[in-house]
């Protein structure tokens, strides 16, 4: 299991793991992947305190960091600083979908502080605005090697600033259009996500999908994502042409992530079908399992979602309770994941992980070596 793509960025098998947990992103990157943190709930400050502690924990392998920009999201084109942005968003957020919000924590019987309340008006990270810090922080340390962005092109004077640095851009996409706009402003990594992806996902199948961008923006390198959690869907996506596989549910069932047992256990009963492509946490649709949450934002009767990034502005009150409760909170919680849920029966080590996709991967191509064996005779 080795591309082109392993070489450039110095690793031994081309899986990427997207996680918000630094202890995961050690791991994958020690057991011969490429881990990627999320940045997006993390204010600079805090950033600068993940990256170093990685820094001190991964030794001489390299790591990423993912951003959202979105290109286009309430307020973008204000010119304002962060905290002016927020201010001034925070001022378009209605009483009524607080209020809401806070009424459905409360008949779950999720306790909330005045902390919880004052958090729900905090940009983290969902504009260029808030981003942008974040970039500058991930720039200063020499083993992050790669920014990602996870809604949209990266505005250009990002893209060279990071390129200036030394550093790759990976974006996400959802479809061979998005891809092209991404190639065509220089990103070095296109990572195509297919519908069945955890968290914002467009509306395309994975198989359908990873072809098109392949060839829409070859030969710049492309990841494949959405639907992944073995090695034979790794086998798959290198068969339809991608570079790699670009990771991210599977690392919510590992012994590294920090969700608790009663969390990874809501994975474990998940299906497939228990997920849902949901506004009612970012304001962009983003798949998720289907609680109480997502099922009461639905309803008629009861406020719709807001635009990004004003809806998390609101649903950052629950984000902040799960964080704080999450045991209490899972009915209510925001749990991006993606429909591989329907594969989790068991929590393991982040190393045990990679060594059976590797295998699994061994086996799969193994199968299709046989195959043509047999058919040659």
């Amino acid at each position: 299991m080795h591309t082109a793509l392993c070489d450039e960025l110095g690793i031994e098998f081309p899986i990427f793991a997207f996680t918000h947990c630094r202890d995961v992103v050690v791991a994958v990157s020690k057991a011969g992947g490429f881990g990627v943190l999320g940045a997006v709930g993390f204010t600079p400050e805090q950033l600068e305190i993940e990256l170093k502690w990685i820094d001190e924990n991964i030794g001489d392998h390299n790591y990423g960091v993912d951003i959202v920009v979105p290109n286009k999201y309430e307020g973008m084109d204000s010119n304002l600083s962060a905290d002016e942005l927020g201010k001034m968003l925070a001022d378009m957020v209605p009483q009524e979908h607080l209020d809401f919000a806070k009424k459905v924590l409360i008949d779950h019987g999720v306790p909330l502080t005045d902390e919880d309340m004052e958090s729900t008006l905090r940009l983290l990270g969902w504009t260029e605005a808030t981003a942008t810090p974040q970039v500058e922080i991930a720039l200063q340390h020499p083993k992050m090697t790669l920014i990602a962005n996870a809604l949209g092109t990266p505005p250009p004077d990002m893209i060279k600033h990071i390129h200036d640095a030394g550093r790759k851009v990976a974006a996400l996409c959802g479809s061979p259009s998005q891809a092209r706009k991404h190639a065509d402003a220089g990103v070095d990594i296109i990572i195509a996500q297919g519908g069945e992806a955890g968290g914002h996902s467009g509306e395309i199948g994975s198989i359908v999908l990873w072809p098109q961008v392949v060839k829409e923006v070859a030969p710049v390198p492309v990841l494949a994502a959405g639907g992944i959690g073995s090695g034979q869907q790794i086998a798959a996506a290198l068969a339809l042409g991608a570079q790699g596989a670009w990771t991210g549910s599977q690392w919510l069932m590992v012994e590294e992530a920090e969700n608790t047992p009663v969390q990874q256990q809501a994975y474990i009963n998940a299906g497939s079908r228990d997920t849902v492509r949901s506004r009612s946490f970012t304001g962009k649709p983003a798949r998720m399992l289907r609680n109480d949450w997502t099922e009461a934002w639905e309803k008629p009767e009861n406020p719709k979602p807001l635009g990004m990034p004003l809806q998390f502005m609101v649903s950052g009150l629950a984000v902040s309770a799960t964080n704080k409760y999450p045991n209490e909170s899972v009915d209510v919680a925001f749990n991006p994941v993606g429909q591989v849920v329907g594969q989790f029966e068991k929590v393991e080590k982040t190393s045990t992980v990679i060594q059976r996709w590797v295998q699994e991967y061994l086996e799969a191509t193994g199968h299709l070596n046989d195959l043509n064996e047999a058919a040659s005779v």
